[in-house]
């Protein structure tokens, strides 16, 4: 079948596009920016960056400050998120509380991230019985209660300052959130070793270091990333549930879970302790939750160019009206 004008102009566009050299990272951040959703989440976590930058200087109060005099009051001018039951401004409690979710969050997911694709690469390249003894691990691994484990782990390690307690965060994290991320990329290994570009690559005499780092590792970062992306939220929540029940960042350091504990039991006569900090949590996973699923769409191989393809083609057809309006 003869090629149509249509095919023929797109077929044209994406050899422009691979003739630019137009990387499958520069494609996907193209389109994750053209998805709306997955652009507010970045301009949310923005935000919390922006928060976690000036917590110490920027908020109208400190997070410790008390006014014994002002308890409980609902949001007004001078306290716009109102005061805790010792007077303290919620708002700024709620600022400073940015740096305990987004560092648990972030941390803690690079550090499942470095134990996992360790873990995982080792198994998905060497495969045969090392592959099938380390997954049989992560088996009885999974068989441990993750937030059990998480919180066995809290109780034992103690806690004096935020950073201790973060610090235990990080590692109750580190033993048991490392599994699903080991998972995804020993299956990426698996597919990914039997490629022709990985069996030149050994036919030239490659090593194994070099094959996982320049062939199977760069190939099965898309996946990794996402994963990633979308893990953080559950570590966003796992911190706020150990810091309501008293196993997070110990007082007077503010946490949004333990702010959570400390306004529940007023929720019908101070009805702000409890929502602000409700949010706080819920707009932060879904922001973390519209990238991740960005990032998912646009690293999608199947999709590449096409972004730019539509950009090129909306970027001609101006350019066309521009010149049949001035002729």
């Amino acid at each position: 079948m003869a090629e149509t004008a249509s095919e023929r102009r797109r077929r044209e566009e994406e050899e422009q596009f691979a003739e630019r050299g137009v990387s499958l990272w520069q494609d996907a951040w193209h389109r994750l920016l053209r998805n709306r959703m997955s652009l507010a989440g970045l301009l949310f976590i923005a935000l919390m960056v922006f928060c976690f930058i000036t917590g110490d200087f920027l908020p109208p109060y400190s997070y410790r400050e008390a006014d014994y005099d002002n308890t409980r009051i609902a949001p007004r001018a001078d306290h716009i998120f109102g005061t805790d039951k010792m007077g303290r401004d919620v708002f700024s409690r709620i600022w400073w509380g940015t740096r305990v979710s987004l560092t648990v969050g972030v941390v803690g997911s690079l550090t499942s991230l470095i134990i996992g694709i360790t873990y995982g690469s080792i198994a998905g390249y060497l495969g045969g019985q090392v592959d099938n003894l380390m997954m049989r691990f992560v088996d009885v691994m999974y068989g441990f209660p993750t937030l059990l484990f998480i919180i066995l782990v809290m109780v034992v390690l103690p806690a004096e300052t935020a950073i201790q307690g973060m610090i235990n965060i990080f590692i109750a994290i580190g033993i048991v959130g490392w599994m699903g991320m080991a998972r995804l990329i020993r299956g990426q290994f698996l597919s990914l070793r039997e490629k022709e570009y990985v069996l030149a690559a050994q036919m030239v005499g490659a090593g194994p270091a070099r094959i996982i780092s320049r062939h199977l590792l760069p190939n099965s970062l898309g996946p990794a990333v996402v994963t990633l992306t979308l893990g953080i939220p559950g570590l966003i929540l796992t911190e706020a549930v150990l810091s309501f029940i008293g196993l997070g960042v110990p007082p007077p350091y503010p946490s949004w879970g333990q702010m959570l504990s400390e306004g529940w039991r007023g929720l019908r006569s101070s009805p702000h302790l409890t929502i602000f900090p409700g949010l706080a949590i819920t707009f932060t996973m879904l922001a973390f939750n519209f990238v991740g699923d960005g990032l998912r769409d646009a690293l999608d191989p199947t999709m590449r160019g096409t972004a730019l393809v539509r950009a090129a083609r909306r970027k001609k057809k101006k350019a066309r009206k521009a010149a049949a309006a001035t002729a």
